[in-house]
């Protein structure tokens, strides 16, 4: 069976379809990402957004993979892997869907994408997702690909309404990890 999703890169990426994904999805993403929302609060902000994104991925900071839904090309979501430790080999997660994709699996398996990046590409040996701990989709994906928790943050993450949460955070280190791709 075809997959009704396709994986993409930000140089395919315009700011405008990018604001129309976060703009429609600002109440589904308030708390988790304060600083994108921020970021995109309007089309001249998001076009110095994703100007910011592609240096980032120019010198190796961030890297992205964004997540189109096939039939429209319409943009969905998308896997940023942020917080690289290049001497310790170590980065981070980070993901949303559009709302009204989640729970078919999407999310899931552009995260299997993003881990054979990291693992193959960046030649990391551990990779992270910290998460609410409210948030149980975020840590059912975590789970489903083999991350272990490993601890819980209190007071680390300053949310959308500016409350400070505690955050999950989940470990897969490379030795542990199976290519699902």
């Amino acid at each position: 069976m075809e997959a009704n999703y396709k994986i993409d890169t930000l140089k395919n990426i315009t700011h405008e379809e990018f604001y129309a994904l976060i703009d429609k999805n600002r109440d589904h993403i308030f708390d988790a990402f304060p600083i994108t929302l921020s970021g995109c609060a309007t089309l001249k902000k998001t076009k110095q957004f994703i100007e910011q994104a592609i240096d980032n991925e120019t010198w190796g900071e961030n890297y992205y993979f964004y997540i189109r839904y096939v039939s429209s090309n319409a943009l969905i979501g998308y896997v940023m892997i942020k917080n690289i430790e290049p001497d310790i080999a170590k980065c981070e997660l980070g993901y949303f869907i559009d709302k009204d994709f989640q729970g078919k699996g999407i999310t899931s398996n552009a995260v299997a994408t993003a881990l054979a990046f990291c693992f193959g590409e960046l030649k990391m040996n551990k990779v992270i997702i910290c998460t609410s701990l409210i948030n149980t989709a975020s840590q059912k994906i975590a789970l489903k690909h083999g991350f272990s928790q490993e601890g819980v943050f209190r007071q680390e993450f300053r949310n959308g309404h500016g409350k400070l949460e505690d955050v999950v955070c989940f470990g897969l280190l490379k030795s542990d990890y199976k290519n699902e791709e």
